[in-house]
């Protein structure tokens, strides 16, 4: 599926922006305009059920898989830099071979969800189609009013299938066993992803790793300036 993109900046360096679940290129807002200050033509996608991006025709066409072939299909193999936010995280992993960037951010990855009782439930997503402007600054006080309102208009155009598909990817171990290209891993503090003896592993097969003092799961939006510190050398 060819995907819907926004871009920032006119730079010779590219840089491709894959967001998470429930938002869109959107939630780049002030990450695209700052790269773009750094001399990158900046490229954000909508993955398929978000956005301005195609649906599916059912849960069962919103893998990680379908992610990765989208944005494989949509964006230029080669830029200088790939970063992945959540499930733009795990979707950069499953396509970074063929992506070939020269390097990979992966802000707290969607690695690993857990499986059985007590592990990943779509509907703790799918209910997110109820929550209002208030609920949300509830879940995220650090927010910015301009993030609030874009994340109220996201979770109404997002296809709430795409949290049923990935019931199937539950359980599954995704973490990848080394890093194609350089990677750096922000982490939240503390990461519901990432455990300290996840993180300890990937450190130990060659990912680099920072954490961003206490900035919750979407870091760019709690802490952009932290977010952008802890880029400090990958950009």
């Amino acid at each position: 599926m060819q995907l819907h993109t926004t871009t920032w900046g006119s730079g010779d360096r590219i840089a491709l922006l894959i967001h998470g679940i429930m938002a869109d290129h959107r939630t780049w807002r002030r990450v695209g305009p700052a790269l773009a200050a750094h001399g990158y033509r900046v490229i954000a996608v909508d993955l398929r059920g978000h956005g301005a991006s195609g649906r599916a025709a059912g849960p069962e066409g919103y893998t990680p898989r379908d992610y990765a072939d989208d944005v494989v299909e949509t964006l230029p193999a080669g830029a200088e830099l790939a970063i992945g936010h959540s499930l733009g995280g795990l979707t950069l992993a499953l396509a970074v071979e063929r992506l070939a960037p020269r390097r990979a951010v992966y802000s707290d990855p969607a690695w690993h969800l857990p499986a059985g009782s007590g592990g990943y439930r779509p509907e703790l997503f799918t209910q997110s189609k109820f929550l209002t402007r208030e609920h949300i600054r509830e879940f995220n006080p650090r927010w910015e009013e301009e993030d609030l309102d874009i994340e109220t208009e996201t979770i109404r155009l997002w296809d709430e299938r795409t949290a049923h598909g990935l019931v199937g990817f539950a359980g599954r171990d995704a973490w990848p066993v080394a890093p194609v290209v350089p990677s750096l891993v922000t982490l939240a503090d503390p990461s519901m992803l990432v455990s300290p003896e996840n993180a300890r592993m990937l450190k130990e097969r060659g990912f680099e790793l920072r954490t961003v003092v206490g900035a919750g799961h979407t870091i760019h939006r709690d802490d952009f300036d932290g977010f952008m510190t802890a880029l400090d050398g990958w950009i």
